[in-house]
């Protein structure tokens, strides 16, 4: 690994990081704020995956997430969204498809296979890559995002049990096997057959049994994604349907922006601190 930045912030360290990945068989960057308090001692650890268009920087610089994780004694990993280089495909005319919407799948269709490998890379790679070079307490972890990354976490929680101890999201794609954003990407990424889309759906995966850790989950009514995109009562009425405890918000008037975000990100790091003190 190599750090290209470290910026002093609420007196913990901003860093970037720049590895070569197995996974994703290509160049990968992520970010990680260091509070404080990892001068002296090991943290939990929370995962965040960003939605689409957005890379490592999106969250660090308009989320307001370092002041709470500093407060808090959390470390923040901020992953990109996709693999890059000019040898990663890409479809430069979409927004949804390509670099910078991976979807946090192993794609298994050409030309895609080589590269999106963004499920492995999140629940594996980069965790190891963490453990080994960071000071966090092993097992202490929460998952949280946005949009597709809200999608993310949400399936890397129930794909995983015992791995993460709370998972969080805002305006989650929870159903994406019926909404435009999925089913574009599951074709290119997973080709035709449904089945495999199924296991990268957090409702498809509620339904066959799948467990969450403690959740909570908002949505803002004034997302313009909302109807179209999202589909929390799928969901919802999944984990209702199961047993499946889960905290879903509808906050009023709110959006799909990083305004949104950082209107609420301080009561989702400290959600995550509550289960990672246990």
């Amino acid at each position: 690994m190599q750090r290209i930045e470290r910026i002093k912030e609420f007196g913990g360290w901003l860093e970037r990081w720049q590895h070569a990945s197995a996974s994703c068989n290509c160049e990968m960057t992520f970010s990680v704020y260091l509070p404080p308090q990892t001068a002296s001692e090991k943290l939990p650890v929370v995962y965040w995956l960003s939605g689409l268009t957005c890379t490592d920087d999106n969250v660090r610089v308009k989320a307001g997430a370092q002041r709470y994780c500093a407060e808090l004694g959390l470390i923040l990993v901020m992953p990109d969204t996709s693999p890059r280089g000019e040898a990663v495909p890409d479809v430069p005319e979409r927004y949804d498809l390509g670099k910078g919407a991976g979807f946090y799948v192993n794609a298994t269709q050409a030309p895609w296979a080589t590269h999106y490998r963004m499920y492995d890379y999140v629940t594996q790679e980069l965790p190891a890559l963490i453990e080994a070079n960071f000071p966090v307490i092993p097992g202490r972890a929460g998952i949280s995002g946005h949009s597709m990354g809200g999608h993310g976490a949400l399936i890397c929680a129930l794909k995983n049990p015992g791995r993460y101890r709370s998972v969080s999201a805002f305006a989650p794609i929870c159903n994406p096997v019926v909404a435009p954003w999925g089913r574009g990407c599951f074709t290119a990424y997973l080709g035709d057959d449904r089945k495999a889309w199924d296991a990268y759906d957090a409702t498809r995966l509620v339904e066959a049994g799948a467990s969450l850790p403690p959740a909570l989950i908002d949505h803002g009514t004034g997302d313009e994604f909302l109807a179209e995109q999202l589909y929390p009562q799928n969901l919802q009425a999944a984990c209702a349907a199961h047993g499946q405890p889960l905290t879903l918000r509808m906050q009023p008037d709110y959006d799909h922006s990083y305004h949104f975000i950082a209107s609420f990100i301080g009561e989702h790091l400290a959600f995550h601190a509550r289960a990672l003190a246990l």
